[in-house]
């Protein structure tokens, strides 16, 4: 990881490099992994994050490929992705500023349209073209033609069998993933693979001067739609108007609100690999309950 504050001389060079004004920076509060600014070329804002290259390799370019994967056919107001690479250790990605805004009286049925559209993108499997990232950790995205295996493979298993190696798990919790994979393939209802933004809490959206509602920091892959959806339900931070206007354009099947543990299980298990504490409880409470 980068240090807090970098140094001014690394920072400024890098700016320079890229064309901005080395004087005009101004931190951007909210990034606990990449440190984020806002630059200037000209009179024109950008919004730039930075890290080390080595740190997590590719982070950047896997994130900017998300954004425009995301970006087709949006509803969402999706920054464009204006630059990325990397420069003597550090890579770098440079967006289009997008201001934050007060929510429009309209924003959460905007929103709730917008996620569905989205999700009415389909793909042709499960999966993704390429290997990503959730947070600081590294997302394994092969293809599979059903969501059972894919959720059980590369979602559920490789995060259990971490927690086990880390003695946070008993050694016994993998031999239940074989029936948590009956419940995964009998709970969920057979859907063609949805776009999904991958990580979408609250932290991970806002609205523009324009009224649009805007999604970032993706985790981007083709799943099931009711990730997205139970993700929403995880932290709070999402009015239920959205649910019912996605459920205008995108009618979510029965018992939606009965398969949010399965659902949430990889987020609640990615939070207890990068954080511990209370989430590996919740994660080994959701396993053993089935």
């Amino acid at each position: 990881m980068l240090p807090d504050q970098p140094s001014l001389p690394m920072l400024s060079s890098l700016l320079q490099q890229l064309g901005f004004q080395s004087g005009r920076v101004s931190p951007v509060p909210g990034g606990d992994i990449n440190q984020v600014f806002k630059v200037y070329k000209g009179a024109q804002p950008y919004f730039i994050k930075i890290n080390e290259a080595a740190a997590f390799p590719g982070m950047m370019e896997k994130e900017a490929r998300g954004l425009e994967a995301l970006q087709k056919e949006s509803l969402f107001k999706i920054p464009n992705v204006d630059a990325f690479g990397e420069w003597e250790g550090i890579q770098y990605l440079v967006l289009e500023w997008l201001a934050p805004a007060p929510k429009q009286p309209d924003f959460w049925q905007r929103f709730g349209a917008a996620l569905a559209h989205q999700h009415l993108q389909k793909q042709t499997a499960f999966g993704w073209t390429e290997d990503n990232y959730i947070g600081r950790l590294p997302q394994s995205n092969r293809t599979y033609a059903n969501w059972t295996d894919f959720y059980l493979q590369e979602r559920i298993r490789p995060l259990v069998q971490l927690l086990v190696d880390r003695k946070q798990f008993s050694t016994g919790l993998p031999d239940r993933l074989e029936k948590l994979r009956t419940v995964i393939q009998q709970e969920f209802p057979t859907e063609p693979p949805a776009l999904l933004h991958g990580d979408l809490w609250s932290g991970n959206i806002s609205c523009t001067g324009d009224g649009y509602p805007t999604i970032f920091d993706p985790a981007v892959y083709a799943g099931h739609r009711e990730m997205d959806i139970g993700m929403t339900q995880l932290f709070g931070g999402f009015d239920s108007s959205f649910i019912e206007a996605y459920q205008h354009y995108y009618p979510l099947e029965n018992h939606w609100r009965k398969r949010l543990p399965l659902t949430q299980l990889y987020p609640i298990l990615v939070h207890a690999v990068l954080f511990g504490g209370q989430y590996v409880q919740e994660a080994r409470s959701i396993i053993t309950s089935y």
